[in-house]
């Protein structure tokens, strides 16, 4: 009874191993699934709002273009992962890729910390203006995903 535990264990480790490692290989999107706008604004619902909607809808809008922007030149919507582009799915380049993850996170993280604290020195108007031209700049986005 005993052998029959410990091998029934052994077992389910190693299939919960090789699980673990396929998901490890398997191709992540370039682009970000988590990263997008749930809503575009017109200015004068902008205008309507309190400074501090203002600021989170602005820092949105930053994290989207910097997890997009990098990678347009590859595809402009989620979903598309190195092997749909050809690339080799091998060690080296998921490496390559995660680094640039992690290098955008880091990136993201020091803006975000100096909008916390500077942004709301900012006037509410210019604030309005960078947030619908933030808008436009995705907005044309999903139009250049039509021309390639």
């Amino acid at each position: 009874m005993k052998t029959k535990i410990i091998l029934f264990s052994v077992v389910l480790f190693l299939i919960a191993g090789v699980s673990f490692a396929q998901k490890k290989n398997e191709p992540k999107s370039i682009i970000s699934e988590k990263v997008t706008i749930k809503k575009y604004h017109k200015k004068e619902e902008l205008e309507r709002m309190q400074k501090g909607e203002l600021l989170v809808l602005y820092m949105e809008r930053i994290e989207v273009l910097v997890k997009t922007l990098p990678y347009i030149a590859f595809a402009s919507k989620p979903g598309v992962t190195m092997s749909t582009l050809g690339i080799p799915n091998d060690n080296d380049n998921r490496k390559i890729l995660e680094n640039q993850f992690e290098a955008t996170d880091d990136y993201f993280e020091a803006t975000t910390e100096f909008h916390t604290q500077i942004l709301p020195y900012s006037d509410t108007n210019k604030l309005v203006s960078a947030i619908i031209f933030y808008e436009e700049i995705m907005k044309s986005l999903h139009q250049y995903s039509v021309y390639h």
